[in-house]
């Protein structure tokens, strides 16, 4: 039973990047880096192993305890990390728990992430060799800290996506808790600034990881390297007892969830309500509109995309605290302009196989484009606007306004004009409606974050010449010329929107059906 779901995992990766071959692309370039990755830690650990005991257990411990954190950490940014072997696909099979259980494991171990970790750490043993005590324990420390790594994504994985039982908790909780993620490095660095951070101190944090059950299993061996038995004992048993527990945490939750799956519900609507679709015009481009505002309101994998909006100045006020905060927070609007203009790259990829009833209607390429557009900055322009004026606001230096406003609303308008285009152009796979938003599929990360940097590259060289006045202006404080550079951004965006537009909606007539295939292939997969 378990060899059969092992074959099916990889079975279903396999089908989901024959369908794609840029997914395919994508899944290679990951495995390239990892395999990189997995070169340079080797050589390090060959190279740790003609040092000292201690340093190399300080090393190993502090990197192997950062390793386990990012496994534990990841499911509460992606619920479901290896989204090729959902268990709830399997409800419907007689397959008893405990060899599900270690089913899911092994395919967690067997995936590209997995057979990265597993490598290093059997890279380990090249650094403990030189130590036949430490490289005996190591035999048994490599799969503990292994399996606890995986389990412990698994059983987050499982805990946080049935948190509540409400589909709008579960949401809301996956989209928040990724607000303190995110915050981690400013506040990481605003503590560093209160005091020393030198060897001494990492050494310390490293001690301390050691006794955790992020670090147990990778510190018993260093132990053992320098005679301290009694210790070694003692991480070795918080190893053990970390990996039960977090195996009966996930047996219990993966239990309940096969035994109760989640279901969603559509909620209840008073007859003749029809929401925005009876405030706007009757008309195609209207029609689009308030669907996708409705998206835009209701639906987590776009309110997600707007989660920068408060971390943005929070990062600026972080990093310029002890300077001139006004200044720096004066360039939040258009850092927030530059991260949510890019929201509509795929936005057809959202619909699902729903834009089929979109193509039977009819409507025509630029009026989808008029719609989305109109949706999109619904959200994001007031956004940008209260961002822009908020810090003069406090901190005066209203001469500097216009220009700030150029900026932010030239990249805006550049970014919505170049996912006009590629929108039309290209579907990826995304995470179902009502699925977790920041859900995952294998081969998609690199191909997302290619198009992210492709895009805003192609937007700010068509928003440049605002960008540039715009600059100029704050920096000189140059009240005629900030003027100059609002009237450039509203100007210069706004041809590169209305050409998109007009592009993206031939291109979108021509390559609908096309889409729509697509979109049925990957939700089969």
């Amino acid at each position: 039973m378990v060899a059969t779901l092992l074959r099916l995992r990889y079975r279903v990766l396999g089908n989901q990047l024959a369908r794609s071959p840029w997914q395919l692309v994508g899944f290679l370039f990951g495995a390239l880096y990892g395999l990189g990755v997995l070169f340079s830690a080797l050589a390090g650990l060959v190279f740790l192993g003609f040092g000292d005991a201690a340093t190399a257990g300080s090393v190993i411990v502090g990197v192997g305890s950062l390793v386990t954190l990012g496994w534990v950490l990841g499911p509460l940014i992606a619920f479901g990390v290896d989204t090729t072997l959902d268990p709830a696909r399997l409800v419907v099979f007689p397959i008893p728990l405990n060899r599900l259980l270690i089913a899911l494991a092994l395919a967690g171990v067997c995936g590209v992430p997995g057979l990265v970790t597993t490598v290093a750490a059997l890279g380990t043993l090249a650094t403990w060799v030189h130590w036949p005590a430490a490289a005996v324990a190591a035999l048994l420390g490599i799969p503990l800290a292994v399996l606890t790594a995986v389990v412990a994504s698994r059983a987050v994985a499982s805990l946080a996506s049935g948190l509540g039982g409400g589909r709008r908790l579960r949401e809301a909780s996956g989209v928040l808790i990724f607000i303190p993620l995110i915050l981690a490095g400013p506040i990481v660095a605003g503590v560093a600034t209160g005091f020393a951070v030198n060897l001494d101190t990492i050494l310390v944090v490293v001690r301390i990881l050691a006794w955790t059950p992020v670090g147990a299993a990778w510190a018993f061996p260093a132990d053992l390297a320098t005679g301290a038995w009694p210790a070694a004992a003692a991480k070795l048993a918080i190893a053990v007892a970390t990996l039960a527990i977090v195996w009966m945490l996930w047996r219990r939750s993966l239990a309940d969830s096969l035994v109760r799956p989640r279901q969603t519900a559509a909620a209840r609507v008073e007859s003749g309500r029809i929401g925005w679709f009876g405030r706007v015009p009757s008309a195609p481009a209207g029609a689009v509109f308030a669907r996708s505002l409705t998206y835009w309101v209701r639906d987590p994998r776009y309110l997600r995309q707007l989660i920068v909006v408060p971390l943005l100045p929070a990062v600026l006020w972080f990093y310029a605290r002890d300077g001139d905060v006004g200044s720096a927070l004066g360039w939040a609007a258009p850092l927030v302009a530059f991260v949510i203009g890019i929201s509509l790259y795929a936005d057809i990829s959202y619909d699902g196989t729903a834009f089929a009833a979109q193509l039977a209607t009819g409507v025509r390429g630029w009026a989808d484009r008029v719609g989305r557009t109109l949706a999109a900055a619904a959200i994001a322009a007031p956004i940008v606007l209260i961002v822009a004026i908020a810090p003069f606001a406090i901190w005066g230096g209203w001469s500097r306004l216009p220009g700030i406003l150029g900026i932010s609303f030239g990249v805006l308008l550049a970014s919505y004009g170049v996912c006009a285009v590629t929108s039309a152009s290209f579907v990826i796979p995304v995470p179902d409606a009502g699925a977790n938003p920041f859900a995952r599929v294998p081969g998609t990360t690199f191909l997302q974050g290619l198009a992210f940097f492709g895009i805003w590259l192609v937007a700010l060289v068509l928003s440049s010449p605002a960008i540039v006045v715009g600059a100029i202006a704050y920096f000189t404080d140059d009240a005629v010329l900030s003027w100059i550079a609002l009237a450039v951004g509203l100007v210069v965006g706004g041809a590169v929107l209305v050409g998109g537009i007009l592009v993206g909606g031939r291109r979108l007539d021509r390559t609908g059906p096309a889409l729509l295939s697509r979109l049925k292939a990957m939700k089969s997969a």
